[in-house]
């Protein structure tokens, strides 16, 4: 199965059923290495979204000591044959007191191919990023920041405690984000229909009593 239809029939699950479908495979993992913490908020969302992982690291109050154009950061979205999500970390001392993710960005990354904005930081202008219909997720919501800067991308990030690289394969929704190792993503997909099952077999027997 090709990655691509990897990420069609992941779609059709949320989170938790992902996360406990590769429960089924590998047994449990490193939480780290598994999905978000409880910091991370979903602040717009219609159905779960799958996409690979573009990340950069930004600086959102003071003139870092190096910096490289917001472009790449755009050019990497747009370069992907496959969804997005675009993926911001505010690399400040204090993370989340200026905003990293608004309605303009919104807009740019869904022209380029985005299905998603994650945020390791706070956002802002959430009705024109409701309006341009994109999934977010973030720390919080502020509404302003200083000098705004790309000092990294492709590289590692950390969103309240998910430690996520350039080209991860995630799946996001209310809950949070879970990240599925390419290894075991085909398997993914036939557990995840599994757990339904069973799950939905065990919801109806107690609700008929």
């Amino acid at each position: 199965m090709d990655l691509l239809k990897i990420i069609n029939e992941l779609k059709k699950y949320d989170s938790a059923t992902v996360q406990n479908a590769m429960i089924l495979i590998r047994g449990y993992s490193d939480e780290n290495a598994d999905y978000s913490g409880p910091q991370l908020k979903c602040y717009h969302l219609k159905d779960p979204v799958v996409g690979i992982a573009v990340t950069g690291k930004v600086t959102s109050l003071y003139e870092p000591k190096s910096k490289i154009e917001f472009m790449e950061f755009y050019d990497n979205i747009g370069k992907s044959e496959l969804p997005v999500f675009g993926i911001l970390m505010d690399v400040e001392k204090n993370q989340g007191r200026g905003a990293i993710i608004g309605d303009v960005m919104a807009y740019m990354a869904r022209s380029l191919g985005a299905v998603g904005l994650i945020g390791a930081g706070s956002i802002r202008d959430l009705p024109g990023i409701i309006n341009a219909d994109m999934p977010v997720w973030g720390t919080g919501r502020v509404p302003g920041h200083g000098p705004f800067n790309l000092i990294e991308t492709q590289t590692e990030v950390d969103v309240a405690g998910l430690k996520i690289n350039s080209g991860d394969l995630l799946i996001g929704d209310k809950d949070g984000i879970t990240r599925v190792p390419l290894d075991i993503a085909e398997e993914t997909v036939i557990k995840s229909q599994e757990v339904r099952e069973k799950e939905t077999k065990h919801i109806s027997t107690y609700k008929s009593k």
